[in-house]
This record gives structure tokens, sequence and C-alpha cells, in this order.
């Protein structure tokens, strides 16, 4: 099995976003927190519901575990292997 991999652009201007993520560490970690918490239960409830295809994607991911799970990578080894990348 090979699941296929996407990302999901939700529509924020590029230039927003370079802007944002040129923000110290510090700063945006206080952004998304504030972020988080201005949602309410509700949205964070509605937000966090899985489309068909992330739930067709996990499933995928998860069989693919199953039937063979020695191809799991422990993250302390998937940090060290994409720190090293730098």
């Amino acid at each position: 099995m090979n699941c296929r991999g996407a990302s999901e652009n939700r529509g924020m201007p590029s230039s927003t976003l370079a802007h944002l993520l040129n923000l110290s560490v510090h700063e945006r970690a206080e952004l998304a927190a504030a972020l988080w918490e201005s949602l309410t239960d509700g949205e964070r409830e509605a937000e966090l519901v899985l489309s068909p295809e992330q739930a067709a994607e996990l499933d995928c991911r998860w069989a693919e575990h199953l039937a063979d799970p020695t191809c799991a990578v422990a993250w302390d080894e998937l940090r060290r292997k994409l720190l090293a990348r730098e």
C-alpha cells in the first residue's frame, strides 16, 4: 500500500504567512496559544472532525503499520535525522 500525502491550503495570503513565520519563536508560540484559546469548544470540535479523506488516510496508514510494524520510526530517531539535514 502507498498512502497519498497532501497538504491543505486554507487560503491565507502568502505575504501574511511569511510575515508570521518571521516572528520570533516566542512570538509564534504566543500567537499559536492565543489563536487556539480564541476558539470556542464548539469551534475546536468542529475543526477537529476528520474529513472522509483524512479518515481514509489514517486508515491507510494504520493498515500499513499493522501489515509491517517494523517500518515504524521512533520520534527521537526521526527528529535526529531531520535535524541532521539542516
